[in-house]
């Protein structure tokens, strides 16, 4: 009868997570792992297969929660789409997760270390990269709809406008840029939406 793990998989998915979103793939042992998940390299091997096969589950880890915190963030179901769009851009370079030792979107920096060269991390940072688009368009067409925003914006530009505009914060975050420069950015972006409509009298 095999025996049963002595650790929870999960558990150890998440603290892999954590290791690699500090340090990267590349800067990541399997020793590091070992020691961060407390597993011999045989049982790391036995449960995970390989570092790269870890390092994919932590990435879709990473993927769900940061998934799940968006889609709340940018629901405009009851407030004006500029504030929700301006506290979401400011909760990404200040929440206590972003603001860790400057270490950025997890997925972003991944993007950035190993690019094109992997095409399962690919197909996992564009997959990522899409829900933003799509949580963007989403609250940029209830904008336009309820009469917030312009009947003549083009959501599609303003998506990809915005879209880029977050992954400068992200990377000007990790860098260490201040806040009060971030946050000109961010109104800024805000701003390009063009203004409010009038209201009829």
């Amino acid at each position: 009868m095999a025996r049963p793990r002595q650790f929870d998989e999960q558990n150890a998915v998440t603290a892999a997570t954590e290791l690699f979103w500090r340090r990267g793939y590349h800067a990541t042992s399997v020793r590091d792992l070992g020691d961060e998940l407390k597993l011999t390299p045989s049982s790391l091997y036995r449960t995970f297969t390989d570092k790269h096969t870890l390092f994919l589950r932590a990435l879709d880890h990473y993927r769900d929660t940061e998934s799940t915190q968006a889609h709340r963030r940018l629901d405009a179901s009851d407030r004006p789409v500029r504030e929700v769009l301006r506290e979401w851009m400011l909760w990404l370079v200040t929440s206590p997760a972003a603001g860790e030792s400057g270490r950025g979107c997890f997925v972003i920096n991944t993007a950035t270390e190993l690019g094109t060269t992997d095409a399962q991390v690919q197909e996992r940072t564009e997959a990522a990269f899409a829900v933003t688009r799509q949580a963007l368009h989403a609250v940029l067409a209830e904008g336009r709809e309820r009469g917030e925003l312009s009947t003549d914006l083009d959501i599609d530009g303003a998506v990809e406008s915005l879209f880029t505009t977050v992954l400068g914060l992200r990377v000007r975050e990790r860098a260490g840029h201040g806040l009060e420069r971030l946050t000109t950015a961010i109104d800024l972006a805000i701003r390009a939406l063009g203004d409010e409509p009038a209201q009829p009298a």
